[in-house]
């Protein structure tokens, strides 16, 4: 079986680091790693693939910036060449980014069968690109696989057959649990950070960069000015995002010397800072999965979430983007942390199941591709 595996942005990287891993425990599986440079800054995403332990890709795309129409016009017809030279029998397409869409037309304009991981995840919110990109790559996938229950029940609703929708948990869980394993056998002094953590505890972790969220000057300032309270209480370590950081110039936006900006810091940098914090506050959907599987408070700064499991038994709690609600959230912590729990399925063995049954999927494709036909 050969399998053309996908990433585009940090968030991918993560998400297919365990499934590749496990893909090389049987002689049968051939993975080949597509990254599509929609995560354009290539050292940086070198140093992510390092950190997760990630061979370098089969093929780099190098889709660059651009609208979403043109980065992923350019994804399309760069992997159209790849599918058509490599003729895999599969393309795992991970997570909502452009990628994730563009990847998946083409491999199934092409005959190609398409499997989603992260299916069926919804914030019914059509302002998100990301949600048409979820919606739209499981219009035409063929195997479902899907992180908790209410994909499931998205899907079904959407009309799809029930026998290719598959709850394997959470892949994201799988590489978190890898990474804390490594973590613990590392010399973590080395890192830019440790010495601050030595001396601020206790903190807060925060990250932000969704356009929604920093892209409007009234918007971000209402934020900021949340974050700038919560700081009363302690030091907040922000990691900037390149995005953020135009953002914060262009719009002179102030915090309060509390909060430290960090630039930018891979992934098990990043864990060994927020697994420790007193709380998280974010607007990553990732984080809000991560915070829930180690029991870490978090605030997620957005109007909605496309992960409702890490607010229904997790440690998540939607604040929205206004300043009042932001601080309503954050002082509602002790509360939602008296009855948290972390989802079914969340342990760390996910990539597994998936590679077990898209196994099964490809035999059964087989064995109908060759039966004679009925007259």
């Amino acid at each position: 079986m050969k399998v053309l595996l996908v990433a585009g942005a940090r968030p991918n990287f993560m998400k297919i680091a365990p499934i590749f891993r496990e893909s090389t425990k049987s002689g049968k599986i051939e993975c080949k790693i597509i990254h599509t440079g929609q995560h354009y800054d290539y050292a940086m995403s070198q140093s992510f693939f390092a950190d997760l332990e990630l061979p370098a890709p089969d093929y780099f795309l190098d889709a660059g910036s651009g609208s979403h129409a043109v980065q992923t016009a350019k994804i399309m017809t760069a992997f159209e060449e790849v599918c058509i030279f490599e003729k895999p029998d599969w393309v795992l397409v991970v997570g909502d980014v452009n990628s994730t869409l563009a990847c998946s037309i083409v491999a199934k304009k092409l005959m190609v069968q398409v499997a989603h991981v992260e299916a069926g995840l919804r914030s019914f919110d059509m302002a998100m690109p990301e949600e048409i990109n979820r919606m739209v790559t499981d219009c035409i996938t063929d195997c479902f696989f899907v992180t908790e229950e209410s994909g499931t029940e998205n899907l079904i609703c959407e009309g799809k057959p029930a026998e290719r929708i598959h709850f394997v948990g959470n892949v994201m869980i799988d590489n978190l649990f890898h990474q804390l394993e490594i973590l613990s056998r590392e010399n973590v002094e080395r890192y830019s950070v440790y010495k601050m953590k030595c001396e601020k505890k206790p903190y807060i972790f925060l990250t932000l960069h969704r356009p929604s969220n920093v892209d409007n000057r009234a918007v971000f300032q209402g934020i900021a000015s949340a974050l700038n309270e919560v700081a009363l209480d302690g030091t907040i370590f922000f990691p900037v995002h390149p995005r953020t950081k135009n953002m914060i110039e262009n719009f002179d936006i102030s915090f309060s010397e509390n909060i430290v900006l960090l630039p930018p810091l891979g992934f098990r940098e990043s864990l060994f800072l927020w697994k420790d914090a007193e709380a998280v506050l974010t607007d990553s959907g990732g984080l809000q999965e991560e915070t829930t599987a180690l029991g870490v408070p978090c605030v997620t700064i957005r109007e909605n979430t496309e992960r409702p499991v890490t607010v229904s038994l997790g440690t998540n709690i939607l604040a929205g983007t206004k300043k009042d609600s932001i601080l309503d959230a954050y002082r509602s912590i002790p509360d939602k942390m008296k009855k948290c729990s972390v989802p079914p399925m969340w342990d760390g063995l996910s990539a597994g199941r998936i590679w077990k049954i898209l196994d099964q999927e490809n035999k059964a494709i087989s064995t109908k591709a060759q039966k004679p036909n009925d007259k």
